[in-house]
């Protein structure tokens, strides 16, 4: 048995996994932002240990951040204040006895999400694109996962973009400038509300604009949509496509791209639990 742990913005989702199957959850609010980081290290410990029992043989964990991942170590994770440098590895390998492997929670997601696919439909090079709280970046290209040197390949959303970043107009952060909720603005846009629809239709061409920069770098035959905004996809992926296809020069490539979503909260579960450490998934790709 595995322990999974998908740390978000937003909530702290936990799971035990038992042969790439989630057969138990537990899902609270993730750490109050001005707690201390060994306040949120012991909240951590504390919900992990709602599923700890003696079968549980490690625990991977995903975190939104880059990462020492030969060490464990978490650097400036995002909407984490009090992370500047965790130790993370050791301190949960001190308090519950079995081995931590620690990795992004993008990278995490882009593995779970490649394991949706069948044997023998496996994308070539796949993307994706989390889109909650902020925006995550995952790259898993011929079954190997590319996460660069600190785990930070593929994060785009500090590049600066308008006013301020990408990841602020190609996130939840985009509806909080505007003070309002991406589901409550997603119910009108459906009733066809006017001013709900032209949020949506700017929110897929701020995001239009980084997906382009993705096809610049990694040339996808898959981009695969997870998080909570992804579910309202049909709201953004018009104006977002026709944005591409006004700007990207290499249409036959576009028209080849297979777009997807994939929502489950259990897919950064699976993906922390069975391929965190790059040097155990490594060993488990060439096996």
């Amino acid at each position: 048995m595995i322990l999974g742990v998908d740390l978000g913005g937003t909530n702290l989702c936990i799971g035990l996994v038992d042969n790439d199957v989630v057969v138990k959850t537990v899902s609270v609010p993730s750490f109050n932002p001005s707690a201390t980081m060994e306040e949120t290290l012991e909240y951590l410990a504390e919900q992990i240990s709602t599923l700890m029992s003696p079968e549980v043989t490690k625990i991977g964990i995903g975190v939104p951040s880059v990462v020492d991942v030969n060490k464990g170590i978490v650097y400036d994770a995002a909407n984490i204040p009090s992370w500047k440098e965790v130790h993370l590895k050791n301190f949960l390998e001190a308090r519950f006895g079995v081995p931590a492997y620690v990795n992004n929670d993008a990278n995490c997601y882009a593995m779970g999400a490649y394991g949706t696919y069948p044997a023998d439909a496996k994308p070539e090079t796949l993307v994706t694109v989390t889109l909650g709280t902020g925006i995550g970046i995952g790259v898993v290209d011929h079954g190997r996962l590319i996460c660069g040197v600190n785990c930070g390949a593929g994060e785009l959303g500090y590049l600066d973009y308008k006013d301020g970043c990408l990841e602020e107009y190609c996130s939840r952060q985009y509806f909080d400038k505007l003070g309002v909720k991406a589901h409550e603005v997603a119910a009108a846009a459906i009733e066809g509300d006017a001013e709900a629809i032209e949020i949506f239709n700017e929110f897929g061409k701020n995001l239009g604009y980084a997906i382009m920069i993705l096809m610049y770098a990694y040339d996808p035959s898959h981009i695969v949509f997870g998080g909570g905004i992804a579910n309202a996809l049909p709201l953004f992926r018009g104006t977002m496509e026709e944005y591409i296809k006004s700007k990207f020069p290499f249409r036959s490539n576009f028209d080849r791209l297979q777009i997807d979503i994939r929502t489950s909260g259990e897919i950064p579960i699976i993906g922390a639990s069975l391929r965190m450490c790059v040097t155990a998934m490594m060993s488990w790709l060439l096996t």
